[in-house]
Parts: structure tokens; sequence; C-alpha cells
């Protein structure tokens, strides 16, 4: 059996190389889906099974965009289609009905002290959590937060009890009609005015 060529190891036809491209842009957007699906749990701290899956993804993501056989080629054009789909995304985002389309909203998970099982149900969390992530932020007794949330990042937020909060920071935050009016500030001119 005859050597392979070195250019057949490093680069690939054009027809080859727009297959990459097909294949790196579908298993992004597949990827995007999954995580407005299952939302921004996805990213929160991750456990060992949480890592396991992440690494099988990579694998998965790797093995379908490049082919059978990946060459330098292969992965020099899936990188620079991945950053290409990524400034897109960034660019997208921008955008009000972009926003809603790619990014996950943030969820209220708490609200003057009281855990909201619906809502972590939504967010894909269980109690036991939230409440790592409370003990992480050096909250000691539930009646210390007036809210927590779980933001577009996998990120969650503990906003302190004692100081109202802007009804401008809960804006475009899933449950925020479940704040209780006292913990909210008065914004002047529109007494007892509430985000939605």
């Amino acid at each position: 059996m005859p050597p392979t060529p070195l250019h057949e190891l490093l680069w690939l036809t054009p027809l080859e190389a727009l297959a990459v491209v097909v294949g790196t842009a579908g298993m992004y957007g597949a990827m995007v889906l999954l995580v407005r699906v299952l939302g921004p749990r996805m990213l929160t701290a991750m456990s060992s099974y949480d890592l396991a899956a992440v690494i099988a993804f990579g694998a998965i993501l790797g093995r379908a965009s490049l082919g059978e056989v990946p060459v330098l080629g292969g992965g020099l054009v899936a990188l620079a289609t991945l950053v290409g789909l990524q400034a897109a995304t960034g660019a997208i985002r921008v955008r009000r009905a972009g926003a809603r389309a790619v990014a996950t909203p943030p969820v209220l998970l708490m609200a003057d002290g009281e855990i909201l099982p619906r809502q972590l149900r939504r967010a894909h969390l269980t109690a036991e959590e939230l409440r790592s992530r409370l003990r992480l932020a050096g909250v000691h007794a539930y009646d210390e937060v007036a809210a927590a949330l779980l933001e577009p990042t996998g990120a969650i937020s503990v906003l302190r009890a004692g100081t109202p909060i802007d009804p401008l920071l809960l804006s475009g935050v899933v449950g925020a009609h479940l704040v209780p009016e006292h913990v909210l500030a008065r914004v002047a001119g529109t007494p007892g005015q509430q985000a939605s």
C-alpha cells in the first residue's frame, strides 16, 4: 500500500472543508439549543457527572465536526467556524429579540428568605444545589436573602436583605413578580412599582 501524500494528511478539499463548516455549525446550533432548553443549569457549578457529560459533548462535537479522519486543515476550518459562530452569536445577543432567542433569562429562586420550589424546577436545580451556592456566598440564614437568582451564565446571584432592591435590577427576571413589595425600593413617581 503506497504512503499517503503529505498534503492529504494536512489539508482537505473544498467540499470536505464545506462539510466541516456545516458539521461544526450544526453541532454548535445543537449545543445552543440544548442550553436554551435545559437552561443555565448546564453552566452552573458542575458535579463529576456534569463534567463527564461536558467531556463527552466535546468529543461528540469534535468527531461530528472533523469527520472520520481529522486533519490539520479540518481542525483549522472547524476552529475558524466556531470563532465565527461565537462572534455572530455575540452580535445577535446585542439586539433584544436576538438575546431572547439565544440567551436564557435569569430565574428567581428565592424571595424574601423563601425558596421557590416551582422556580427551582423551572431552572432544573435542586434545593441542595441552591443551599450549596448560598453557603458559598456566605449566607448564614435564609432570612439574610432578599432574592437569589440563577443568572444566564449559570451563576447564582444573592441579593442581601436589609437594602431595598431597585425593581430595574429584576427587569426580565422570570418570576420577578414573586418578590414582595416591601423588599423592593420605591421608584420616584411610581410608588410600589414592581418589575415584571
